[in-house]
């Protein structure tokens, strides 16, 4: 995400190396300071939101596995009334929880890694904002005579790299779409045959859960 990005260009400044470079060291380091202030606040809030978002993801993941056990219940009772047809029904339902709960148990996994990676880098920049704070007025007395680079040749430089940068995206962006729909014309083409046999799998599955079933209430 874009926020981390930024976060970890804040992390690796050489606090230095930018002084060297600065027409205004004081005034740049401010800035700086500011800026790891500020994404400092955004990743905190970031992380609150993650983790409600995996405490939300989790929350679902027990609701359909709950929902999975009621129907199987509701199967076996199906079978001891002799109702194959309502069991087929209820067993059909089971299933379907199973699978969303499943889905759920990968999201909350990559849920779970967002957010140690949010924690991560909100320690490290916590950290880099303590050693800027702590270097300021020694930096900046450091590097009272600190060179201007001309602005110009930033101004260049920068043109150049966000020029690039742009043709890039558009490239990306071009071969992305060209992907995106040779991949969607592969799966409309074998949407009928993977649905009949999907059909196949799902109805034979039900059969066996259902044979399953049975010989669990008669034993």
């Amino acid at each position: 995400m874009a926020l981390l990005e930024r976060v970890s260009t804040l992390i690796r400044a050489n606090l230095n190396d930018l002084i060297d470079k600065a027409e205004d060291p004081e005034k740049m380091l401010k800035q700086v300071i500011l800026d790891m202030q500020n994404q400092l606040m955004q990743v905190k809030t970031q992380v609150a939101i993650a983790i409600a978002d995996q405490h939300v993801l989790e929350k679902k993941q027990r609701e359909n596995s709950d929902k999975e056990q009621e129907w199987m219940r509701k199967a076996e009772l199906a079978v001891d009334k002799k109702q194959d047809d309502l069991a087929r029904a209820a067993l059909e339902r089971a299933m379907s929880y199973k699978q969303m709960a499943e889905s759920f148990v990968s999201l909350v996994g990559d849920q779970k890694t967002e957010v140690e990676n949010l924690k991560s880098a909100l320690h490290k920049l916590d950290q880099k904002l303590a050693e800027a704070e702590s270097k300021c007025d020694v930096l900046i007395a450091e590097h009272r005579r600190a060179r201007a680079l001309g602005k110009a040749s930033d101004a260049k430089m920068a043109i150049d790299d966000n020029t690039k940068l742009a043709a890039f995206e558009r490239m990306k962006s071009k071969v992305g779409h060209a992907a995106a729909v040779s991949q969607a014309k592969a799966e409309m083409a074998a949407d009928s045959v993977e649905d009949r046999f999907a059909a196949l799998e799902k109805e034979e599955e039900i059969d066996r859960l259902l044979k399953d079933l049975k010989e669990k209430r008669a034993g």
